[in-house]
């Protein structure tokens, strides 16, 4: 599925969650997918099954995955499950990282273009 630098100093569970949610973002796993269980998981990797549980934990937190309990981790679906505190604080950042960009010279003409340049239609696909 994904391989983790066990050398990193960033924390394995922390690897995770960003692996799992760049494969949410680019629709590699879709929508009510179920997630691999803790215990396969955590075979396939060589990792500790709490590791596992905690990037879980925290993918539901954050509003990806939600957990059916006796069954499983499921992708959640983006349109039905829109978390207006979550795409705020997103909103926050990337005020702040415009601003912090306006501030090294990038013209506002350039920011704009990148965004577009994203493949982000307001959650539909890219035709590109």
């Amino acid at each position: 599925m994904f391989e983790l630098d066990l050398r990193s100093r960033v924390p394995i569970y922390e690897q995770m969650v960003e692996k799992f949610k760049e494969l949410i973002i680019n629709k590699v796993l879709q929508p009510d997918e179920q997630l691999p269980t803790v215990r396969v998981l955590a075979g396939q990797l060589t990792v500790n099954p709490n590791t596992i549980q905690k990037a879980y934990r925290e993918l539901e937190h954050l509003g990806y995955i939600y957990s059916v309990p006796g069954k499983g981790h499921f992708v959640i679906s983006p349109a039905s499950e829109i978390q207006p505190a979550r795409r705020d604080n997103l909103k926050q950042e990337l005020l702040k990282i415009v601003a912090e960009l306006n501030y090294l010279g990038v013209k506002q003409d350039d920011i704009v273009s990148w965004i577009k340049g994203s493949g982000y239609k307001g959650g539909q696909e890219s035709d590109d």
